[in-house]
């Protein structure tokens, strides 16, 4: 069964519901190596690193749950306005001289609005004459098309905006906005002529239909880039006492993504830094890219350590 799934996807035709669901049923061995091999043929062998980092801090007036930096939730976070415009560009400088592809500025709160929002301009643009040779993204919640045009306009290229679940989980770890205001903003962002990173957290009790339900949204959407995260509770949010899932449910999920989004960067992000090896494994599950360095409020893995890693591994970075 997994040889004709895999087969099929090495043709170039995409995987059914049902076929998804069969795969969650396969001995994962042989579903790695297949992601594996999908990998192979539509990235090759090539892997790319991006960076964030937190233009805005706190007290962010949403209430997703997982969230360190939402009001809602008692986490100890720090809390500023929009960084400056010299201090994020000489951060990104850093970045790609380290040999960072991308770079990120994500701020909390619903979406970022006037004065912040000409200030995350400015520094983009300054980002886009002092910073050649890395990619400009920006994560800065429900944009209208017209800041996502003038986002474009800037030097940005990619917007960054999760849908975090499945359509049908949303509501349990969110109440303030939607789903369909995740995928409206998507929407908006590739019809602004941006490419679209997108994805979501495993490890907050959704069930692994609710992840094969968010594969597909994302594949609808024409994702570009999956970032996947697992969950970290954190103190004094709704999760803190989450269960850690299995590593060989984590591959699993992330295998399966790789069947359903066979030309996409699938990304690993937050979390991984908690298993074996860095999560080494990944990477023999179908994920080619990664976010490291340090997270929005959490650390994550150190760049020259990811460097070494997938070097090793034969990926070209």
């Amino acid at each position: 069964m997994i040889d004709n799934i895999t087969e099929k996807v090495l043709n170039g035709e995409d995987i059914t519901r049902s076929e998804a669901d069969a795969l969650v049923a396969a001995d994962l061995g042989s579903l790695m190596k297949g992601a594996d091999d999908i990998r192979k043929k539509y990235k090759g062998n090539r892997a790319e690193l991006c960076s964030v980092i937190n233009g805005r801090s706190g007290g962010c007036g949403e209430d997703c749950r997982f969230c360190a930096q939402s009001a809602h939730n008692n986490a100890d976070v720090r809390m500023y306005t929009f960084l400056d415009e010299n201090y994020i560009t000489a951060d990104c400088k850093e970045h790609r001289d380290m040999g960072i592809h991308r770079y990120s500025v994500v701020t909390s709160g619903r979406s970022l609005r006037g004065e912040e929002f000409e200030k995350a301009l400015g520094a983009y643009r300054l980002m886009k004459s002092k910073c050649s040779g890395i990619g400009l993204c920006a994560s800065f919640g429900l944009l209208t098309f017209e800041q996502l045009k003038r986002l474009k306009g800037s030097g940005v290229t990619r917007y960054h905006c999760n849908l975090e679940t499945s359509e049908s989980f949303f509501k349990y770890i969110c109440t303030t906005h939607s789903f369909k205001d995740k995928v409206n903003t998507v929407r908006l962002a590739k019809k602004a002529g941006l490419e679209v990173c997108s994805g979501g957290i495993i490890g907050m009790g959704e069930t692994m239909n609710d992840r094969i339900d968010m594969a597909f949204a994302l594949r609808e959407l024409g994702a570009d880039s999956i970032p996947i995260n697992i969950l970290k509770p954190i103190k004094n949010t709704v999760f803190e006492n989450a269960r850690s899932l299995s590593e060989d449910e984590i591959l699993r999920t992330v295998a399966v993504f790789r069947y359903i989004n066979k030309t996409a960067d699938i990304r690993m992000a937050a979390g991984r830094e908690e298993l074996k090896q860095s999560g080494r494994a990944l990477f023999s599950a179908g994920a080619d890219s990664a976010i490291t360095g340090n997270f929005l409020t959490t650390y994550g893995t150190a760049a020259q350590r990811d460097k070494k890693m997938l070097k090793e591994m034969g990926f070209e970075l």
